[in-house]
Formats: C-alpha cells, sequence, structure tokens
C-alpha cells in the first residue's frame, strides 16, 4: 500500500511538473509476486533525485539505468528509531499487557501470505507451537482472513500464542527492543531491527527479500513460508545466537539530513 502511494504520488508530480524525489529508491526483491516491486521500479524511472538507503540500492540503479541523480543516504527508518526509543519507553505501557516475560515477536500482513489460507494456517501454528511464546499484533488484513476461514481457530486458542491488536509506533518499539527474536513478512521492519537500538535477529517469512543487506550482516534469514521451516528456523536461532553487528547496514542515523541538504544543494535554497 504504501509503495502504491507512493508511485501514485510521483506520478502526479510529474504531470505538473513538479520534481520527485524518492526515499528508499533501488529496494529490490527481484519477486514479481510482490506489488511493491512493481510500484518502487516504476517510481525510480520517474525520480529526479534518487536516495538509496544503501550501495547495494544504488547498484539496482545503475543497472536499470534510471534517469535521475541518485545519493547513498541511508534510510530514514533508522532515523526514527534513534529519535523515538528513548520517548516510547517512557510512555509505552504494552509491556504491561503481555502475558510472557520472554517471547519472539510475529506479524504477518502480505498478500501473497496471508490471502492464502494454507500459508496463514501454517504461519499460526508455527506460532502455537514455537519452542518460545509468541506476541502478535494483528494487522486488520489478518484478522479480516481469519473471520473467513475457520481452519485457524485451533491455533488462535493455543497458550502459546497471544494476539494483540494493531499496534502504535512507539508501543511497537518497545516490543521489539524487548523480544527476542521477530519473525515477520515486513520490509521495514527488517530494517527497524538493524537499528543500534534494537538489534534483533528476524526471521523472514517470505520466499524473498528486498533488504538483502539485512541478510549479509546476519540480522535476517529468509525462511520461507511452511510451517515446519518456520518452526525449525526458530529452534535453531534459540540454540545458535550470534552476535549481531553494532552498526546498522541501513545507515547512522542521519540520513533525513542528508537528504535535506542535497535537496537544499539541488535546489538553490
Amino acid at each position: 500500500m504504501r509503495a502504491t502511494r507512493k508511485l501514485a504520488t510521483a506520478l502526479a508530480a510529474v504531470k505538473l511538473g513538479i520534481p520527485v524525489g524518492h526515499v528508499e529508491a533501488g529496494l529490490r526483491s527481484f519477486d514479481l509476486r510482490m506489488p511493491e516491486e512493481h510500484n518502487r521500479r516504476l517510481t525510480d524511472h520517474i525520480s529526479t533525485y534518487l536516495f538509496a538507503p544503501t550501495e547495494k540500492a544504488s547498484i539496482n540503479l545503475e543497472r536499470e539505468n534510471v534517469w535521475g541523480k541518485t545519493y547513498v543516504t541511508g534510510n530514514t527508518v533508522i532515523d526514527a528509531v534513534a529519535q523515538h526509543m528513548k520517548i516510547a519507553e517512557k510512555k509505552s505501557q504494552v509491556m504491561k499487557n503481555l502475558h510472557f516475560e520472554r517471547y519472539a515477536l510475529a506479524t504477518a500482513h502480505r498478500a501473497e501470505n496471508v490471502d492464502n489460507v494454507a500459508v496463514l494456517k501454517g504461519f499460526l501454528e508455527a506460532f502455537a507451537e514455537a519452542p518460545i511464546p509468541v506476541v502478535c499484533p494483528m494487522h486488520p488484513r489478518t484478522k479480516k482472513r481469519l473471520h473467513r476461514s475457520k481452519s485457524c481457530a485451533r491455533a488462535l486458542k493455543s497458550e502459546n500464542l497471544q494476539i494483540l491488536p494493531p499496534q502504535g509506533y512507539l508501543d511497537f518499539l518497545v516490543l521489539m527492543r524487548n523480544c527476542e527474536m521477530i519473525v515477520t513478512d515486513s520490509g521495514g521492519i527488517q530494517e527497524e531491527a538493524t537499528a543500534p537500538a534494537i538489534r534483533k535477529h528476524v526471521l523472514v517469512i517470505r520466499l524473498s527479500t528486498e533488504r538483502p543487506e539485512a541478510v549479509d550482516t546476519g540480522f535476517a534469514e529468509v525462511v520461507g513460508v511452511r510451517r515446519q521451516d518456520i518452526l525449525t528456523a526458530i529452534e535453531r536461532l534459540l540454540k545458535n545466537r550470534k552476535e549481531l553487528p553494532s552498526t546498522s547496514p541501513y545507515g547512522d542515523g542521519h540520513a533525513a539530513e542528508r537528504i535535506v541538504n542535497i535537496i537544499r544543494d539541488e535546489m538553490c535554497f
């Protein structure tokens, strides 16, 4: 949805003769099942300024011969975590609502996952059977799909699984900060988990990722969507957790500052 809004905004701006700057330019999963893959490519090719979060993203843009200017800036998501974590820890009360002291944090919302009843059922069964309790803030799309299917009812009743309503940003930061690991199909969470204030292992329940830097640096592992593969990955990670880097591959928390300075210089403000 976010990538769709980006494309719509970029197209409207181009038609009005307004220069477009694309934050997160160059992200590629090379998986055409993902709507974002189409939208990101189109947005990049009509943008004037392309703010790539990493060198790999910049190389993707170079290979595609985009017309705009490319700058490697880091990603503003790391800025946001750095700016808001202390606020979150002061204001959030979410930990008081949890049934568990030690838990894995899980999310699932992608259409190619939750719209497939068999895949969604496998996710919930893996969470229910996991060797560590699982806390799962439920996306509205996922909740809607569950209402249409009764095959997941047993897993949802598991004492090993706590379903939460959708969480605000500050509460979710605190959930990430305090969990043992993250199991998700989200792209943004793969980046947030690498922020120095969080630094958590992520098991990516997808077939591909547009965040290969998280995989390369040891933060993330793509484990697929099968129930047993997810369970095996959770068990393996609990038994053998490696030390994570102290820095994020997605920047040092000053991406927004760099982007503003570039725009100021380019537009001669």
